[in-house]
């Protein structure tokens, strides 16, 4: 059962990882996007709802597809008044309790309330309201279910790396921080 275990956060961690590479390149094109909508604007005084648009969709994106990635390198906030200066031992047990009695059954609220949700914006192909806006609506609206699988996978992986841990399978997860591109 370890080796698969072993796999399987292996797979999750290496998604993650991929997904999270891939999506943070939003973060230049939404600055550069930015400057652009500026100097067109105040400039030439030439505006654009697409362009406007286009940086609520990178956005969005980039938050919700980012998640897990920000989660596999310990980067989301956390209260840890005690984590932090708790031993290895107990930061597991915290990692793994957290993961399976919070972060897990949260992801699957999200997705049980967003698919209804998702569908019925599917269903029609759901656009913007502005006629020069971005008619993909449904697609910003899938990153929802996106979020709830890529940070449930890693919550998973979380867990099974802190139960290894714990049953003297592996070594203890290092909080490595974001990792650079």
């Amino acid at each position: 059962m370890t080796p698969a275990l072993i796999a399987l956060k292996g797979f999750v961690d290496g998604l993650n990882r991929r997904v999270g590479r891939v999506v943070s390149w939003l973060a230049l094109f939404l600055v550069l996007l930015q400057f652009v909508i500026v100097v067109l604007r105040y400039v030439f005084g030439i505006g654009s709802i697409w362009m406007q648009e286009s940086l609520l969709y990178m956005h969005g994106f980039l938050f919700t597809l980012a998640a897990g990635y920000t989660l596999l390198h310990d980067g989301h906030v956390r209260v840890d008044v005690f984590y932090r200066e708790a031993g290895q031992k107990t930061r597991a047990i915290v990692d793994l309790c957290g993961a399976l009695a919070f972060l897990l059954p949260v992801c699957i609220v999200i997705w049980w309330l967003a698919w209804p949700f998702v569908g019925a914006s599917w269903a029609v192909h759901e656009g913007s309201p502005e006629t020069s806006g971005i008619q993909g609506v449904y697609l910003l609206k899938t990153a929802i279910l996106g979020f709830a699988l890529l940070v449930g996978l890693q919550g998973m992986s979380m867990a099974i790396g802190a139960g290894l841990y714990l049953a003297g399978r592996a070594e203890a997860p290092v909080a490595d921080g974001i990792e650079p591109l």
